[in-house]
C-alpha cells in the first residue's frame, strides 16, 4: 500500500515538474515591447494623518502618443486603492491640502494655442474638481499655505510682444541659453490664489530674473504662512546658473537675500517649527560635484553642512515632523540610498534592502507623522511600485502590484561588480540573460550612463532587460565622476572628461574577460548623452568594438560651452572658458571625442533630436560626416522634437528599436563572421 502510494506520489511529482518546465519554457521572455508596458509610480504623497498615500500612475498610450496618468489613492493598512483623479491624462503633482479635506493638482486644459497646464483643487472624498487658475503660461509648480486657505505657484507671464511678433518683429537678444532657443526665455514668478477660486490670483515677484525653469522644489512656505524662502536667479538665461536664497514677505512683496547664502542654491525649505531653512548647495561652487544640505538660522545666521559626512552627492532632503533631522537620498553605491541624518551629527541609513528608491536627480520620497516614510522605488526584478516604512527602523512593505505581469517574466539577474583602475575602485552593475551559463561565450554590451553626476543602479532597467533577453550581457560601468562613490571620486573628472573615464571602463572589462565567458569580438558600445560621450570617446581606443550606438552624443565640448542650454556651466567639469586662452582652448578640445575622430573606426548608429538643447545636434552632425567620409559603417536618425532623449512612447518605442536592431545586426551569431568596422 504505502509502495504503491509512493510510486503514485513519484509520477504525479515527475508530471508536475515536467508540466511547470514546459510552462517556464513556454513563458515568454522579456521583449522590447514589454518596455511599454511597464507601468510609471511615482510621486509618493503622505497624507497628514499617515493613513493614506497619493501616488502617480501612468501607462503608455500609443493612440494618442502620451503616458495617460492617473491620481491614485493608497490605504496604508491594507492597499487598497481608489482612483482620485481620473480622465485627465496630463495630471500630476497631487498635495494634500494640511487639513487633508482636499487634494490638489495640475492638469493640462484648454485646445490648441490655449492649451495650458493649470492648478485645481478636489474636495474629499467625493467632490469634484475647482479650476484655481488662468495662467496665460503653464502654471509649472505650486505649494499649499500652511492654513489650507491659499496655494502659491509659479508659472511663467505671457510675451508682451506677442502681436509683433505675429506680424514678424520677432528678433531677440541673445544671452547664455541655448541654441535652439526662437524667442528670449521668460522667467517664471511667484503668484498666489485662494484655494476657495473664487479670487484672480495675486502676483508676488516680477522683473527679468526670477525662479530657476529646471528645479524641482525652488520655493517653500513657512510654518506661520506670512513668508515663502525661494531661489532667484538674475535672467531667466539656463546658462545664468548664479542663484541666491531669498525670503519674501507674501503681504509687502519684499524680497530680502538670506545673509549668507551661497550662489548656486536649490530646493530651500523650512523646518516644521520655523528655527531653519536647508537647502542644496555644491561643497565647492562653481563646481557641481558632491551636493551637500546645509541649515542656516530662517533669522540668519552662519550654515552648518549637514551631509558631509556621508560623502554622497545627494539630491533630495524633507524635513523630520519634529525638527530634529533632515531625511536626505541619493545614489550609494550600487543603490539609491536614504539617510536620517540629525541636525546634531548623528545618521542612520534607513534598511531598504534590495529597494532602490526611483530617480537620478531626484529620490521620491515623503515623510509624514512619526517618521513614517513612503517610496516608489523599484527592484532588479520589478518595476516600480510604491513602498512604506513605519518608522526610520522598519523594513519596506510593498502597498501595490501594478507591475506584477513585468515581475513575472524571467528576468535577467542583475550582479554589481567592482574593480581596480588607477588608485580608485569603480563599480559596476551586471545583467545576464536569463539562461546565463558561465561555461559559454557571450557578447558584452555596455550601457553607459549620462550625467556624468550620475549612476547606474542595482534596479529594473526596461532596456537594459530588453538587450540582455537578445542573449547578451549587459555592462554599466560607474565611471570617475559618478555620484555613487564619494566625492574623490566624483571630482576626479575635471578637466579629464575623457581619458581618466576610459581607462576606468577598460579596466572594467579586462576585469570581466577574466571570468572567461565575455566573446571578446563581440563587444558593443552604447550610451546617451554623457553616456554617448565615453561611446563616441572609447571608439577611440586601439581594441576594435564590434559596433556602437551613440545617442545625443556629447562629441565636441566647444558645442557643449557654446551651443548647449547649461553652456558657460560647463567650465566646472572641463576648465575656464576656452576664448580665455590658447591653452584653454586647446584643453577643449583634447577632452573633445572629436579629437580622436581619425581612429573611430566602428559601426555607429546615432540617434538624436533636432531640437535638443541640452546636447545639441551639431555634435552628432560632426560625428556623422567623420564616420563617412572615413568608410565607416554609419547610420544617422533624427527625431523633430525639442527633448534631450524621447518620453512620448511612439517616439520611444522607435529609438529603443533602433538601438537593439543595431545590436542585432552586429552581435547575432549570423554577424559573428563579419570583420569589426567592414
Amino acid at each position: 500500500m504505502n509502495s504503491l502510494f509512493s510510486k503514485l506520489s513519484w509520477a504525479l511529482a515527475a508530471s508536475l515538474h515536467l508540466l511547470m518546465a514546459g510552462s517556464a519554457s513556454a513563458q515568454k521572455r522579456f521583449e522590447l515591447a514589454d518596455i511599454a508596458k511597464t507601468v510609471g509610480v511615482g510621486d509618493p504623497q503622505l497624507s497628514p494623518d499617515g493613513k493614506s498615500i497619493l501616488v502617480v500612475v501612468s501607462r503608455a498610450n500609443f493612440a494618442t502618443n502620451r503616458n495617460d496618468a492617473e491620481v491614485v489613492l493608497v490605504d496604508v493598512a491594507n492597499g487598497q486603492q481608489r482612483v482620485l483623479v481620473a480622465g485627465r491624462p496630463t495630471v500630476k503633482q497631487p498635495r494634500w491640502s494640511p487639513t487633508g479635506d482636499q487634494v490638489a493638482f495640475l492638469a493640462r486644459t484648454g485646445t490648441g494655442k490655449d492649451a495650458h497646464t493649470q492648478l485645481f483643487v478636489q474636495p474629499l472624498p467625493t467632490g469634484e474638481p475647482v479650476q484655481l487658475t488662468t495662467a496665460a503660461e503653464n502654471v509649472q509648480l505650486y505649494s499649499w499655505r500652511p492654513d489650507g486657505k491659499a496655494l502659491a505657484y509659479s508659472a511663467a507671464d505671457a510675451p508682451t510682444n506677442a502681436a509683433e511678433v505675429a506680424r514678424g518683429n520677432d528678433s531677440f537678444d541673445v544671452g547664455n541659453g541655448s541654441v535652439t532657443l526662437t524667442a528670449p526665455p521668460t522667467p517664471d514668478h511667484l503668484w498666489l490664489v485662494s484655494a476657495a477660486g473664487n479670487q484672480p490670483a495675486q502676483r508676488l515677484t516680477s522683473g527679468p530674473g526670477g525662479l530657476p525653469d529646471d528645479s524641482s522644489a525652488p520655493f517653500a512656505w513657512a510654518p506661520d504662512g506670512r513668508t515663502i524662502a525661494c531661489v532667484l536667479r538674475p535672467s531667466a538665461q539656463t546658462g545664468d546658473q548664479e542663484t541666491t536664497v531669498c525670503t519674501l514677505d507674501v503681504a509687502t512683496g519684499t524680497v530680502r537675500p538670506l545673509p549668507g547664502s551661497p550662489h548656486r542654491v536649490d530646493l530651500p525649505a523650512f523646518s516644521p517649527d520655523g528655527r531653519w531653512i536647508s537647502y542644496q548647495t555644491p561643497r565647492e561652487p562653481p563646481f557641481f560635484e558632491s551636493l551637500d544640505f546645509d541649515v542656516v538660522p530662517a533669522a540668519g545666521g552662519k550654515s552648518r553642512h549637514l551631509g558631509r559626512a556621508l560623502d554622497r552627492n545627494l539630491q533630495r532632503a524633507v524635513w523630520s515632523p519634529d525638527s530634529k533631522s533632515l531625511f536626505v537620498g541619493g545614489n550609494d553605491g550600487a543603490s539609491v540610498s536614504i539617510w536620517q541624518q540629525g541636525l546634531n551629527g548623528s545618521s542612520r541609513k534607513l534598511k531598504l534592502g534590495a529597494v532602490s528608491p526611483n530617480g537620478s536627480y531626484w529620490v521620491e520620497m515623503a515623510v509624514g507623522r512619526r517618521n513614517a516614510v513612503a517610496i516608489t522605488a523599484n527592484e532588479p526584478g520589478r518595476p516600480a511600485e510604491l513602498y512604506y516604512l513605519a518608522s526610520p527602523t522598519a523594513p519596506p512593505r510593498r502597498l501595490t502590484d501594478v507591475n506584477h505581469e513585468t515581475a513575472a517574466l524571467p528576468l535577467g539577474r542583475m550582479e554589481a561588480v567592482e574593480w581596480a583602475s588607477d588608485n580608485l575602485r569603480p563599480n559596476g552593475i551586471l545583467t545576464y540573460p536569463p539562461d546565463f551559463d558561465a561555461s559559454k561565450k557571450y557578447p558584452l554590451v555596455l550601457m553607459m550612463h549620462g550625467g556624468p553626476s550620475n549612476a547606474s543602479r542595482l534596479g529594473f532597467y526596461g532596456l537594459g532587460q530588453a538587450v540582455a533577453a537578445r542573449g547578451y550581457v549587459v555592462f554599466q560601468p560607474n565611471y570617475r565622476g559618478s555620484d555613487n562613490l564619494g566625492y574623490a571620486f566624483q571630482r576626479a573628472i575635471r578637466e579629464d572628461a575623457g581619458a581618466g573615464p576610459g581607462r576606468d571602463v577598460l579596466a572594467g572589462i579586462a576585469m570581466l574577460e577574466q571570468r572567461g565567458w565575455v566573446d571578446s569580438t563581440r563587444i558593443a558600445l552604447s550610451g546617451a548623452s554623457y553616456g554617448g560621450f565615453m561611446t563616441t570617446w572609447l571608439m577611440g581606443e586601439s581594441r576594435r568594438w564590434r559596433c556602437a550606438v551613440a545617442a545625443a552624443p556629447v562629441t565636441d565640448l566647444l558645442d557643449s560651452y557654446n551651443l548647449s542650454d547649461n553652456n558657460i556651466a560647463n567650465a566646472g567639469h572641463y576648465g575656464p572658458s576656452p576664448w580665455r586662452s590658447a591653452q584653454n582652448l586647446e584643453r577643449y578640445r583634447a577632452q573633445s571625442p572629436l579629437s580622436r575622430a581619425g581612429r573611430w573606426r566602428t559601426p555607429t548608429l546615432i540617434l538624436h533630436n533636432v531640437n535638443d538643447f541640452r546636447v545639441p545636434i551639431t555634435n552628432s552632425y560632426k560625428l556623422y560626416h567623420a564616420l563617412q567620409d572615413n568608410g565607416v559603417a554609419v547610420r544617422f536618425v533624427a527625431f523633430p522634437i525639442a527633448a534631450h532623449t524621447p518620453s512620448d512612447p511612439v517616439r520611444l518605442r522607435e529609438w529603443n528599436r533602433l538601438w537593439v536592431d543595431w545590436l542585432d545586426q552586429y552581435l547575432q551569431p549570423e554577424a559573428a563572421t563579419a570583420a569589426p568596422g567592414k
